[in-house]
């Protein structure tokens, strides 16, 4: 199947809103995951004074992983689909912590984003764009001088056996439990956009040719050993 992109992936977001709260808290992990993603952008000072953009933030999760890493922290949460924006807005925020702005990642400065920022963070989103090298360079120029990016991402090790248990638990619980609630479109996109992305390698290359150093890749625990990674690094070159 092709892949969505763009606006249509954006409006099947929107349709999956709803329930996407619900269907990530059945994945063992999921949000424990993105905690440990958060800590791994050691953040001094609980965050103090420091702003971080959540690019491509969804219902808010990462947003709250974030806070719970960096409760000081003033955080730019960004997301392409109003629905899903609209489901993190409604929930309940420290005063002053969270600013939402809805845009896609390819236009954050049309959205009014601006930096500079000291951290960023980016769950599940690189294998979605168009162009994630241009993101890439966009995030890097967003970042302060030795800011720090951390990438939560579906990328699998590159191991036959991670791709087969990756088409196995879609193929065998997400593609059909979100078919019956009418987001299987949405979820065989996430199935094939994973096998299609970079491996874990690769990205790492990825963030090595788009200016970033001190490139880490970090697994993933439980079921998700192989197949999901954070991708810690800091911006390089001058200001």
């Amino acid at each position: 199947m092709p892949l969505l992109h763009d606006q249509e992936l954006s409006a099947a977001f929107d349709h999956a809103a709803g329930t996407y709260d619900r269907f990530t808290a059945a994945n063992p992990g999921y949000r424990a995951g993105l905690r440990r993603s958060a800590r791994r952008l050691r953040l001094p000072d609980r965050g103090a004074a420091l702003r971080i953009l959540d690019l491509g933030c969804g219902t808010g999760s990462s947003t709250a992983a974030l806070l719970s890493a960096a409760p000081r922290a003033h955080v730019t949460a960004v997301d392409a689909s109003a629905g899903m924006l609209e489901r993190a807005e409604a929930k309940p925020w420290p005063p002053g912590a969270v600013e939402f702005v809805h845009g896609p990642a390819e236009q954050l400065t049309e959205a009014g984003v601006r930096g500079p920022f000291d951290a960023v963070f980016a769950a599940y989103l690189f294998r979605n764009l168009s162009d994630p090298d241009g993101v890439l360079a966009a995030v890097r120029d967003l970042l302060a001088p030795a800011g720090r990016l951390a990438v939560h991402e579906y990328t699998l090790s590159g191991a036959r056996a991670h791709r087969a248990l990756w088409t196995g638990v879609c193929r065998g619980g997400l593609v059909p439990v979100a078919s019956l609630r009418g987001d299987g479109r949405l979820y065989r996109h996430l199935w094939r956009s994973v096998l299609d992305f970079d491996d874990a390698p690769d990205f790492r290359a990825r963030l090595r040719r788009a200016g970033f150093e001190d490139v880490r890749v970090l697994p993933a625990t439980g079921w998700q050993w192989g197949i999901v990674h954070t991708f810690v690094a800091r911006r390089g070159g001058a200001a």
